[in-house]
């Protein structure tokens, strides 16, 4: 939920501040006032694309931030987006945002005070808010964007289909290579020939050129190497006044000691235990130095090998398992040539194992669908009626088995058609005309989705037990028991008993999310449960916008000037005071 937005220099906004709380928080002001410049702040901390352009004049950066609480659901999911991007959690866990747009189009994003980026806040947006601006619906109202709403309802589980359809994909893929490439293979089987032989005849093993260098060098230095180690064991161990000898001569003093005063046994065996671990290292140098064969004749050999190597590693890989892979690469390859025709029985025998199952997904997916359309259906036409529609609503869904017709979504296309007055025909909702119409059509929508989760419908119930996962286009549920959603003027066009009949709807949604509205219609702004009010004033011969709660009287007149416009009179404020008591 969304507590608090903070701008500073953004647009015609020198500073402002403004808490928001549960329920329905409506703003309303005169047209041109800036009603929209809260809304495009808060995409902007969605990951909206940031323009320098919203810079306030003689400043050098605008700064937007937000206080996001969050529980339930929502919050084990911002908590695994956080955690993925190296991110920490608040004290209290709430979510704080900030994103900073400097001249130039350069800007900062914080989240909880730690650097981020703008693809972080686009993994948080989903858990966090909706905005839904009159014509956005209809704007990406694309195919999958039809399909996602229809699945959104539904809780319909996409995963098998789209990890069906891959894996017949790429079988798919792998025989037309092995088709389409037959000539050029056959031209390359020279080649791969040649270094296959090069590969296998040098008999390569892994880690052995680390292996090799450590030999060189010992060999290149035999002499200094040997002769170190047989000093190190005189002295440890074998001469006249080795470290061994001068601790057995210290070690019988001591036995000496420790027959008078007990309290030297124990040093004793200290001494004794030290003695043994140097006779120890005096034996492992002796034995090293005994293996040290100065042969110019195996350094060679090993220089040898080792240019072979290092020939290898600079023709096929930077290391020696690159090398060693490459070798199998070519190998496979070659195999592939001389047993093309097993190996496409074998890939065709499974593509059409792979073409069996992704049908069975695919199937199963349109029959989910189908069972969701009809229930949807009902409620979108029932909601339309509420919002004083007579319409006619349907969702047709034309599926084709043909592979032309295969996706990851499956094999369905989904249109919504509607009839928004009696005796006309039904036609997509993308071409309806009237602005007014589509707004209320695009909320019944909205509803209708929302609506799962209160009903027990499979959405709802995934909803709640916290199997889905993100927002799409259509504006289906993300996970949480209360989320934000935002409505940028989708009450334009309409007026009257339509107005109310959305307020009430409005309302309604609010009951279970967190809904902020912006509203130029009287009708709709009394059914506000927190009500702001945003004005451009003059001062100093610059122009500011600033946002304020209003209530009581001041909630009147406002009500009250939408109602009548600037000049306000007794019955606008009777009649704006009678509004808000019958939908408070």
């Amino acid at each position: 939920m969304l507590v608090e937005l903070r701008l500073e220099n953004y647009a015609v906004i020198d500073n402002a501040a403004v808490e928001f709380a549960s329920g329905l928080n409506l703003l309303t002001g005169e047209t041109g006032a800036g009603k929209s410049i809260l809304i495009d702040a808060l995409a902007l901390l969605l990951g909206d694309k940031a323009s320098s352009d919203v810079i306030r004049t003689g400043a050098e950066r605008a700064v937007v931030s937000a206080v996001f609480e969050c529980e339930g659901i929502a919050e084990r999911s911002i908590e695994k987006v956080l955690e993925n991007n190296g991110l920490d959690e608040s004290e209290d866990g709430s979510l704080i945002i900030r994103r900073e747009i400097a001249a130039g189009g350069k800007g900062r994003v914080f989240v909880n005070n730690q650097a981020a980026t703008v693809a972080v806040l686009r993994q948080l947006a989903p858990h966090l808010a909706i905005i839904h601006a009159q014509n956005e619906l209809i704007l990406s109202f694309d195919a999958p964007a039809r399909l996602e709403l229809l699945d959104g309802f539904a809780g319909s589980h996409v995963e098998p289909v789209a990890a069906a359809y891959e894996a017949w994909k790429r079988i798919r893929a792998r025989i037309e290579d092995l088709e389409r490439g037959e000539q050029d293979r056959l031209r390359l089987v020279d080649l791969w020939l040649f270094q296959k032989r090069e590969i296998e005849e040098a008999k390569l093993e892994s880690g052995e050129d680390e292996s090799l260098e450590t030999e060189k060098r010992v060999l290149a230095n035999a002499e200094k190497i040997y002769n170190a180690a047989m000093q190190a064991f005189d002295l440890l161990y074998e001469g006249d006044g080795s470290t061994s000898a001068s601790m057995r001569a210290a070690q019988k003093q001591i036995e000496e000691l420790a027959r008078y005063e007990p309290k030297f046994q124990e040093a004793l065996s200290a001494l004794e235990t030290a003695r043994i671990s140097v006779e120890d290292v005096g034996a492992t140098v002796r034995d090293y130095a005994g293996g040290i064969h100065a042969s110019p004749e195996h350094l060679a050999e090993v220089e040898d090998r080792l240019a072979l190597l290092d020939r290898l590693k600079r023709k096929y890989g930077p290391a020696l398992d690159d090398v060693i892979e490459f070798g199998a690469d070519v190998a496979c390859k070659l195999s592939e040539v001389e047993n093309k025709d097993e190996i496409l029985r074998e890939l065709r025998a499974d593509l059409a194992k792979a073409a069996e199952e992704y049908l069975r997904a695919a199937r199963a997916l349109s029959k989910t669908r189908q069972d969701a359309a009809r229930k949807l259906e009902k409620l979108v036409e029932s909601e339309i009626n509420d919002l004083a529609m007579k319409s006619a609503f349907r969702i047709q869904i034309s599926t084709s088995e043909q592979e032309g017709n295969w996706s990851a979504s499956g094999i369905d296309q989904v249109v919504y058609m509607i009839a928004t007055n009696p005796g006309e025909p039904m036609r997509q909702l993308e071409h309806i005309a009237s602005g007014g119409e589509l707004s209320r059509v695009m909320l019944a929508l909205k509803v209708s989705v929302e609506s799962g989760a209160a009903t027990g419908t499979p959405r709802g119930r995934a909803a709640l037990q916290g199997r889905v996962s993100g927002a799409n286009p259509s504006g289906a549920l993300a996970p949480g028991k209360l989320r934000t959603m935002v409505f940028d003027e989708i009450d334009t066009g309409i007026g009257g008993r339509a107005a109310e009949a959305v307020g009430k709807k409005l309302k309604e949604l609010a009951r279970a999310n967190q809904v902020l509205c912006v509203t130029h219609l009287p009708q709709i702004a009394t059914f506000a449960d927190h009500h702001y009010v945003i004005e451009k004033k003059e001062r100093n011969g610059r122009t500011r916008t600033s946002i304020r709660p209003v209530s009581g009287d001041e909630r009147t007149e406002e009500v009250a000037r939408m109602l009548s416009g600037a000049k306000l009179t007794d019955t606008s404020r009777k009649h704006a005071e009678q509004m808000i008591k019958a939908n408070g």
